[in-house]
């Protein structure tokens, strides 16, 4: 009886902690872009072909949340380094932010995947890229020091090129993971790993 009573205990602490897979849903398609990276190549959808990926937008002298973005972007290349997983960072400052620029930043900050990308290329293609086609909001703000408003948040990409997102509490997909929240940065390990697996 004892041995019976045992077993069941064993099973239920491992039910307890097998974590269940978090829901996955389609927001749509990701918008299509053709742009140059810092190795001064054309980098398009196409790149990303088959592989899950993460996006962001920021550029390389920002003073506030873009060193913060881009640390986190690289906890998520580390813990996931061996994987089929990319990284797309446009940079909304292209004038400045040329192929060397950005060669210079990604070897700084310690973006070692190669598939990972730091992109520039027209302003108004960028802008349109973020404020129309992922909804997430770029602006150039004259005379301000920051000199540029955009969002904090990660858009993350499946094997099919679609924006993906898990469900909230509330079970309404979240659409966009806060890219300076570790508790978010931590659920899209969790998500991409869920995709990839």
């Amino acid at each position: 009886m004892r041995g019976i009573y045992a077993l069941f205990l064993l099973l239920g602490m491992i039910a307890c902690q097998t974590k269940e897979k978090p829901e996955i849903v389609t927001i749509g398609k990701a918008p299509s872009f053709t742009f140059t990276n810092q190795n001064n190549q054309t980098i398009n959808n196409e790149t990303y072909a088959g592989m899950v990926y993460v996006v962001d937008f920021f550029f390389t002298d920002c003073p506030t949340i873009c060193p913060v973005m881009t640390n986190n972007m690289v906890k998520i290349q580390n813990e996931l380094k061996d994987k089929n997983v990319g990284f797309a960072s446009f940079s909304i400052n292209p004038e400045e932010d040329t192929p060397e620029v950005l060669k210079a930043y990604a070897q700084k900050k310690g973006a070692t995947s190669a598939n990972w990308h730091f992109l520039t290329g027209e302003v108004d293609a960028i802008y349109d890229l973020s404020n129309k086609g992922f909804n997430l909001h770029v602006e150039e703000v004259a005379g301000d020091i920051h000199r540029f408003e955009h969002s904090g948040l990660f858009a993350l990409i499946d094997q099919h090129g679609n924006i993906v997102s898990r469900k909230g509490k509330d079970g309404k997909p979240i659409i966009y993971y806060n890219g300076l929240n570790d508790s978010q940065v931590k659920m899209l390990i969790e998500d991409i790993k869920s995709l990839i697996e």
